[in-house]
């Protein structure tokens, strides 16, 4: 199990990368969702808030079925 940290902002992270390198956009990963992921939901991931396990994979999911691809946790997060 994962706890939050106290300092909750971790910095960009990775997830902004991958975005820009596959030409995708925050509201992309929104509209290849089937687990109603928000824009807001999806805007903190990339600034680099704390996010909760579940919804880390829920971006992870977005972001593969986006791009065609597959990754890693460890890819889009540089945080546990």
């Amino acid at each position: 199990m994962s706890l939050a940290p106290q300092d909750r902002d971790l910095g960009d992270q990775p997830l902004g990368a991958l975005l820009d390198k596959h030409e995708l956009t925050r509201r992309d990963l929104v509209a290849a969702s089937t687990e109603q992921l928000t824009h807001k939901q999806v805007a903190r991931a990339v600034k680099g808030r704390w996010l909760t396990p579940n919804l880390r994979v829920k971006i992870l999911r977005a972001l593969e079925t986006a791009s065609g691809e597959r990754f890693a946790l460890a890819e889009l997060f540089n945080y546990r």
